[in-house]
């Protein structure tokens, strides 16, 4: 059973990673802005930051996705600070965390090249202000999300995280 969560900032690629790790998994893939309420959705499209207020609901909508897929899932999520992660492991202690990293400049430039994405560059800083990465007792990878795709999935899959890992 794999219960994994793609995790990082808007823009690192978490729904290409995660849709591509499912597929070599064999599990679902769930993108969990899909599990916004429409109010999340419109504050963020409109530059405004979500606060811990308008999270705490829907982590726990995430964390009950991750422990109702018995047989594993893997959800895009950004999973931003510990105290988040926490919620998640709550609902499914065996999650693990392929966490993509990228410079300001990356994830902008990938942000500002988007399409039809509700979240705008625009509230880029907040979400790297609000990131706290991997701490060394949490189960999960840190990875460069420049790199190809495929290779993303590769590298989270042969490592198989029992640590954090640059």
């Amino acid at each position: 059973m794999s219960r994994v969560v793609v995790m990082g900032v808007s823009g690192c690629g978490k729904s290409t990673v995660g849709s591509l790790l499912a597929d070599r998994l064999g599990v679902p893939f769930l993108d969990a802005d899909s599990l916004h309420p429409p109010a999340n959705l419109a504050k963020m499209a409109g530059g405004v930051p979500l606060t811990d207020a308008d999270r705490w609901p829907w982590l726990r909508l995430v964390g009950s996705a991750l422990a109702g897929a018995p047989d594993g899932t893997v959800v895009a999520c950004s999973a931003l600070r510990r105290a988040y992660r926490d919620v998640l492991r709550e609902a499914a202690p065996d999650v693990r965390f392929v966490h993509l990293v990228g410079t300001h400049a990356q994830l902008s430039a990938r942000m500002s090249s988007r399409e039809g994405h509700f979240m705008p560059a625009s509230l880029l800083d907040t979400q790297l202000a609000t990131l706290e990465p991997l701490e060394p007792d949490e189960q999960g990878i840190a990875l460069d999300c420049t790199l190809d795709p495929a290779e993303l999935v590769q590298k989270a899959t042969l490592d198989s995280p029992a640590r954090v890992r640059t």
